[in-house]
């Protein structure tokens, strides 16, 4: 499992177990799966899907940065 946390600079806006991350990128969208490598990216405003349990769930984020480390993404926007 991922672990996937939505933070802004006012609170925590989502802290789920997914299957999958689907992110949209600075240079196009990309997914992050169990055991991705370790990286830092910058997001644009769109929509962040995730996976769990089979089921497709999304949500609306602003622009900002995420870090995928130790199977956790965090992404945090402005």
């Amino acid at each position: 499992m991922i672990r996937l946390k939505i933070i802004s600079p006012q609170r925590e806006i989502l802290s789920v177990d997914t299957e999958l991350v689907e992110l949209p990128g600075t240079l196009g969208r990309f997914e992050v799966l169990q055991n991705h490598a370790p990286l830092i990216s910058s997001t644009v405003a769109g929509v962040v899907r995730y996976v769990q349990a089979g089921e497709s769930h999304e949500i609306e984020c602003q622009p900002g940065f995420v870090e995928v480390r130790d199977n956790c993404v965090t992404v945090c926007v402005g």
